[in-house]
């Protein structure tokens, strides 16, 4: 069986040698994603709160939920939180405890496990959450980080969000779905898909031992009709069923909410 340190050496070296292989058209992929990027343009972060409760499920006093990350969490696609990834992630958690959730959004497009430290930690509001939901990955995909790099930050930014909560649930989203996304064209789709499937790996690996944190693991595909709101970002519905398919699966898998 494979150790950790096997398992990632093994990944970083795939990293690498695909790395040098893409050296001699690395121009055409530089000016394609330029050319998808200017095409597909930027959504708008939600509106409105960045706090919110859903005080008219469950009974008994609140539980906290923080949610915290990239361009999802900041709910580009959506009209506001209540309809983006928070919103719709305290409304299935609330349903699954049968408890109100308050949940706080601290969510920025374009940053990394590596931003998020820096950038994000410091805004997260005073005070202990009882579950903390962690939308990262997508641009230490589209950035490229490697396979050392993204567990060398993911671990620090856990152990962080641990010291700080130490007896809540930690919850990380999957990597990104990039080979569903009808707005990137070929070859880029693959090739970061390639690497999008390598971070999927890593992190189930390095997760998989540690106390109340959890990873929801890439599904097989998802259903994308009406799922994108831009062909990268979800839409109000994707961002619904997104949450509900992650509850379900923390609940019935894991049975972290006693």
């Amino acid at each position: 069986m494979e150790t950790e340190s096997q398992i990632l050496r093994r990944l970083q070296r795939r990293f690498m040698v695909g790395a040098c292989a893409l050296v001699p058209i690395a121009p055409f992929l530089y000016v394609q994603g330029q050319i998808t990027r200017w095409k597909i343009g930027l959504l708008p972060g939600a509106a409105g709160q960045t706090t919110g409760s859903t005080a008219e499920v469950g009974t008994g006093d609140a539980v906290k939920l923080l949610v915290l990350g990239e361009s999802t969490v900041a709910g580009l696609g959506a009209r506001d939180h209540e309809h983006a990834l928070a919103g719709r992630f305290a409304h299935y958690l609330s349903q699954a405890i049968s408890m109100p959730v308050e949940w706080s959004v601290v969510g920025q497009n374009g940053v990394t496990a590596r931003r998020t430290i820096n950038e994000l930690l410091p805004l997260v509001p005073d005070g202990k959450f009882d579950y903390v939901l962690l939308g990262i990955g997508g641009n230490d995909v589209l950035k490229l980080s490697s396979p050392r790099k993204w567990r060398r930050d993911m671990l620090e930014l856990l152990a962080l969000l641990r010291k700080r909560n130490d007896a809540s649930a930690i919850f990380i989203t999957n990597c990104p779905m990039i080979i569903e996304s009808p707005a990137l064209p070929e070859p880029i789709r693959s090739l970061l898909w390639e690497l999008s499937k390598m971070h999927d790996k890593n992190i189930r690996e390095f997760t998989h031992d540690l106390d109340r944190i959890t990873y929801y693991p890439q599904p097989k595909a998802i259903d994308s009709e009406n799922f994108f709101a831009d062909g990268i970002h979800p839409s109000e519905e994707g961002y619904d069923r997104w949450a509900r398919a992650m509850v379900e699966y923390f609940s019935a898998g894991h049975k972290l909410w006693k």
